[in-house]
């Protein structure tokens, strides 16, 4: 990939990219530091961490018509996701930051007589309102649930919100004093939006609004039709909801692994039918699959749904994990605890636990884990959840189901689909997967059908779905060169170690679970013999730089910087080093000669540099 500046997206000129270029170790550092020179050159960073520029802007319009000048507004699509949110709020903030603390919710205008079309998409939006103070938590919550909109959402739903059709709750429930009636507004035709005032489309061009919405006491049945028609060919084309249903269960179906190949979604006959066994588990159904905005809205969702299901108790995270996970279990219920080496003497230790009548709601693992591609012991981890009465949650979005299958040993499969699964890099979205022969599945099923709301964009499913039509050849390839790079590694004298599941010492509990046909998949670290050789070899990398992983590009990073700057210390202690560099390795051809030309770089670099 050709260099990519300083703060454009990855992929470049991409209205929703999911990654933004740190093309230097210094850059990251100074990103984590705040330094004006690195945010300031940024249009946009992965959407958990940096709220993208069309939602911002959509948040400033609400406060400019709905708020007060000391609130700042943050979106969420529902309001039970607001609500979630403003419960954080008020958990976590001082009381100080508590005043000025509302909710929005905007939903379609009934009186514009709204199609059919548009009712299905539920565009609607539930905005928190808080003071800067509070702000911060509100952007915690953002960041550890997944809850938060999706910039697709924010512009489509800035355009009704111009234009007077998402409008306040208590509007529409109120007696409206006067009806809307449309009229020509030349002036607005001729504006058009930019991604900092209005929206940006999702190819990259401006939207433009060719009416006006005016009051009028005139409310008769032609205005209606034509109002109703307008919106049918300004948003309903727009957003074309005909193929989201069948598009959702293309998604659910290669998910399941019997979608393998291309589909026509004008059709479900050529879909092929849920095979009873499929993941090597009877009685698997595709309604046993969740699709969420995001991966770890999974990971938020699940453990909800599980404090519901059972008696709520602190769970375990095994492993170390990628960082919100952690935090989703200390912030949201009692708690949890922390074995962050994943490694059999932990597992002795929780066992002793246990033995000693301790109880646990659940444990959350990663196979492999992120960044050492370490792998637990499924199989022991298993047997105790079986004697001990815990639900076992495995996050499958390193290994892919491609390359493994843990369902077998999981009560619920989790995964960000953002990663490989799309590998385009322009669109989120997670999955969460029943095993239909857990013993706690009735439980979390029965959760599921009354909590789960399905908030999923549908532009974001179109997208997701295209996207992930070749996953399985891609993984195949990302497994060739994922290896190949590895070997040019392993060979160098400069290179320390070499973190990828073939090589670990937890190799065999990856062989638990790798299909026949899997490889070891597409991510790896390394370490250099000093931080000087590891800045000069990142630097010299010709690769895209930046958050993310799984993408079709191969994308690298100082990650331990990024995931962990704060905590560097805590995380050394569980064997994670500062200067670990991560590789999630893409689809080019020439990659060997690419690593090898930095390292070549870095034996120039003088020890103590």
């Amino acid at each position: 990939m050709p260099s990519i500046e300083l703060g454009d997206s990855i992929p470049p000129n991409t209205a929703h990219a999911v990654s933004v270029s740190l093309p230097t170790w210094k850059s990251n550092v100074g990103y984590e530091e705040g330094e004006q020179w690195v945010l300031g050159t940024m249009v946009t960073g992965y959407p958990r961490f940096f709220i993208h520029k069309s939602i911002q802007a959509f948040s400033r319009d609400i406060i400019a018509r709905h708020g007060t000048g000391e609130q700042q507004a943050i979106l969420f699509p529902t309001k039970k996701t607001a609500n979630r949110c403003l419960d954080f709020i008020r958990d976590k903030a001082p009381q100080s930051a508590l005043e000025s603390l509302d909710v929005l919710h905007l939903v379609l205008d009934p009186a514009r007589k709204p199609p059919e079309s548009l009712l299905s998409a539920t565009p609607s939006i539930s905005a928190v309102l808080c003071t800067a103070e509070a702000f911060p938590f509100a952007k915690q919550y953002w960041q550890h649930s997944g809850d938060g909109i999706s910039s697709r959402r924010a512009e489509f739903c800035h355009g009704l919100f111009h234009e007077n059709i998402l409008v306040p709750e208590e509007q529409v429930l109120s007696p409206r004093i006067a009806q809307q009636k449309l009229c020509r507004g030349p002036k607005r035709y001729r504006r058009t939006a930019s991604i900092d005032q209005n929206t940006n489309g999702s190819n990259g061009t401006n939207h433009q609004f060719p009416v006006i919405l005016e009051a009028t006491v005139d409310n008769s049945t032609t205005d209606s039709l034509e109002t109703s028609r307008f919106l049918e060919e300004r948003y309903g084309r727009n957003l074309d909801l005909s193929l989201v249903p069948n598009a959702k269960s293309a998604i659910r179906r290669r998910i399941a692994g019997v979608l393998t190949t291309d589909v026509d979604l004008d059709s479900t006959t050529a879909f092929p039918t849920m095979d009873s066994n499929a993941r090597g588990i009877s009685n698997f159904k595709e309604d046993d699959i969740y699709l969420v905005p995001c991966g770890m809205n999974a990971i938020f969702t699940t453990h909800q749904s599980l404090l519901k299901a059972r008696e709520p108790r602190k769970s375990i995270n095994f492993g170390f994990p990628y960082v919100d996970t952690l935090k989703i279990l200390q912030k949201f219920g009692p708690g949890a605890i922390f074995y962050g080496h994943g490694s059999s003497s932990d597992l002795d230790d929780l066992e002793r636990h246990l033995q000693n009548g301790e109880r646990f709601l659940s444990l959350f693992c990663e196979f492999p884990g992120n960044p050492l591609l370490t792998c637990p012991d499924l199989v022991r981890i298993r047997r105790l959840a079986d004697t001990y009465d815990f639900v076992v949650v495995v996050d499958e979005t390193v290994g892919t189901f491609v390359n493994v299958n843990v369902l077998p040993f999981a009560d619920v499969v989790v995964s960000s689909l953002t990663k490989i699964f799309s590998g385009d890099c322009n669109v989120m979205g997670g999955s969460i997967i029943l095993n239909p022969n857990s013993r706690y599945y009735d439980s979390i099923k029965s959760v599921m059908t009354s909590e789960f709301e399905d908030t999923y964009w549908a532009e974001d499913v179109i997208f997701m779905e295209r996207n992930s039509r070749d996953f399985k050849s891609r993984i195949d390839r990302v497994n060739t060169n994922a290896e190949a790079i590895c070997d040019v590694l392993n060979a160098h004298p400069l290179v320390t170690n070499v973190y990828y599941p073939k090589y670990n010492e937890s190799r065999p509990h990856y062989e638990v679970c790798k299909l026949p046909s899997g490889g070891y998949g597409g991510l790896l670290s390394c370490t250099l013999k000093t931080k000087a050789h590891a800045m000069a070899f990142f630097d010299a990398l010709e690769t895209a730089k930046g958050p993310s992983l799984g993408t079709n590009f191969t994308l690298t990073s100082p990650y331990v910087v990024l995931a962990h700057y704060q905590e560097l210390e805590w995380a050394a202690g569980y064997g994670v080093d500062p200067d670990l560099l991560r590789v999630s390795v893409g689809l080019e051809d020439n990659l060997t000669s690419v690593f090898a030309d930095a390292l070549k770089v870095a034996e120039k670099c003088q020890v103590g540099e």
